[in-house]
C-alpha cells in the first residue's frame, strides 16, 4: 500500500540517511533554480510549484532519484541529459554515483521557463 505524506519533509524523512541528503540537495537545487517557487506533495511525491502549479517533481527510489518531467531544452541540454534519460519524461540519477545537481537545477529552470511561457 502506498504511503501518503503530508509534507516534503515527511517524505524525505521516510528514506535512509544517505538518501535523505541527496533528496534534500535535489530539493535545494530546484528551489535555487526557481527562487519564487513553492512546494507540495502531488501524486504522492515532492513537487516544486510556481503560482500553485507544478514545475518539477522528484522522487526517491531504491536505487535512484527521479526527476520529472523533462523540458525541451536545446541540443546541448539534450546531450547533457542523455545518460540519465530513461523514459520520455523521466531523468533517473543512480544512487551511489555523483548526482549532477547543477543539471537538476538547469532542468528545473527550463521547466519554470516553460511554465511561464518563455
Amino acid at each position: 500500500m502506498a504511503q501518503h505524506f503530508s509534507s516534503i519533509d515527511e517524505y524525505i524523512a521516510s528514506f535512509p540517511a544517505e538518501v535523505r541528503g541527496v533528496l534534500q540537495e535535489v530539493r535545494r537545487s530546484c528551489h535555487s533554480a526557481v527562487p519564487e517557487s513553492g512546494e507540495m506533495i502531488s501524486y504522492g511525491i515532492p513537487t516544486v510549484t510556481l503560482d500553485g502549479k507544478y514545475v518539477v517533481y522528484f522522487a526517491g527510489w531504491a536505487h535512484h532519484i527521479s526527476v520529472y518531467p523533462v523540458p525541451a531544452g536545446d541540443a546541448d541540454f539534450q546531450a547533457e541529459i542523455a545518460p540519465y534519460r530513461t523514459a520520455k519524461g523521466t531523468l533517473k540519477f543512480p544512487l551511489g554515483k555523483p548526482v549532477p545537481y547543477g543539471l537538476i537545477e538547469k532542468t528545473a529552470a527550463l521547466l519554470a521557463g516553460e511554465r511561464r511561457g518563455q
